[in-house]
């Protein structure tokens, strides 16, 4: 018996995969979660084999949960599920050493197999999400400017990143307008928003 974790937040949603996942003989649903951040203490509590995580969650972000469950439970794998197909946070997965990743317009049959693979050693990788992500240039920017943009992400004003970053108030606004020009976008928000979708931050 396959035993598995779901973590979804909307309910609804929630619902209708446990029901899924339920028709199988094989798969038996232990713990199901509605924030990231309950993922690690919920599957310490029911060691799943296979934990299906949303990657938009409250409280912690599905591929961040799943970086803590491979360091708190490493025998349990992870299937990332995702509504929001962005190449770079494929990337971020693939790096966040989760097993499989699928979109959630994926047929029920799909997203069963996809979890017996997953429990059995094997990975699972939707083959649009993999041509999306070949199509996507390098990282235009350096490690400093990620830095920068990924704090003022968070909310941090430029004082507070400058703090934080042991630099001056002026080389951080350096850093942000570097940053906007080299992705060609209109401000610091489209910056975040187009590193973020790239999967830099």
């Amino acid at each position: 018996m396959i035993r598995v974790l779901l973590a979804e937040d909307v309910r609804m949603l929630r619902d209708a995969l446990v029901g899924v996942l339920g028709l199988a003989e094989d798969i038996e649903v232990v713990g199901a979660v509605e924030a990231g951040d309950a993922i690690v203490t919920t599957a310490l509590r029911v060691r799943p084999d296979v934990a299906v995580i949303d990657i938009e969650m409250p409280g912690l972000d599905g591929i961040s949960a799943a970086v803590q469950l491979h360091q708190w439970l490493p025998e349990c794998r992870t299937l990332i599920l995702t509504g929001v197909a962005r190449p770079g946070t494929l990337r971020r997965a693939m790096s966040a050493q989760v097993a499989g990743f699928m979109g959630k317009d994926a047929a029920p049959e799909d997203l069963l197999a996809a979890v017996r693979t997953v429990a059995a050693g094997g990975r699972v990788l939707d083959p649009q999400l993999a041509f999306a992500a070949l199509d996507v240039a390098g990282n235009p920017l350096t490690e400093r400017e990620c830095d920068v943009l990924r704090l003022t992400a968070s909310g941090a004003e430029p004082t507070e990143v400058a703090a934080q970053l042991g630099l001056s108030y002026g080389t951080v606004r350096n850093y942000l307008a570097t940053a906007v020009s080299k992705l060609g976008a209109r401000n610091r928000v489209d910056a975040i928003r187009i590193a973020g979708e790239a999967g830099w931050l």
